[in-house]
């Protein structure tokens, strides 16, 4: 459970745990979305099952960013006592987190559908 859970951290294919599942990160300011490859060099497992496959990892990304601002929230009320400079940094941070929650929302994603090959861990 703890291995899944560091693999599922560094970006692994669910299946196997030992390929990565992103080409590149993506980067924000270049406005640039992460890449990802379409299978899995070490064990051809693919990626996106079906088309929409990752229409459900919008409500983990969701999730994610709503976790994140109430994070931020209960930590920046204590420096901040103006709302708009409070909100203003909230949308900051959703923006600069975006791309890192757009690849963990379709890592969870996956590892939430996909069983770990059992056969190539032996």
């Amino acid at each position: 459970m703890i291995s899944r859970l560091l693999s599922l951290l560094s970006g692994k294919c669910p299946n196997c745990e030992k390929e990565k599942v992103f080409i590149k990160g993506g980067n924000i300011f270049k406005l640039q979305t992460p890449k990802m490859h379409s299978k899995c060099k070490n064990c051809g497992h693919s990626f996106e099952r079906e088309p929409g496959y990752f229409i459900g990892a919008m409500y983990v990304s969701y999730g994610l960013t709503v976790a994140e601002s109430i994070g931020i929230f209960l930590i920046v009320q204590f420096f901040v006592s103006s709302i708009p400079y409070l909100i203003g940094i909230l949308i900051l941070s959703a923006i600069l987190l975006s791309s890192i929650n757009y690849q963990y929302s379709r890592l969870i994603w996956m590892y939430l559908f996909t069983k770990k090959n059992q056969e190539q861990t032996v």
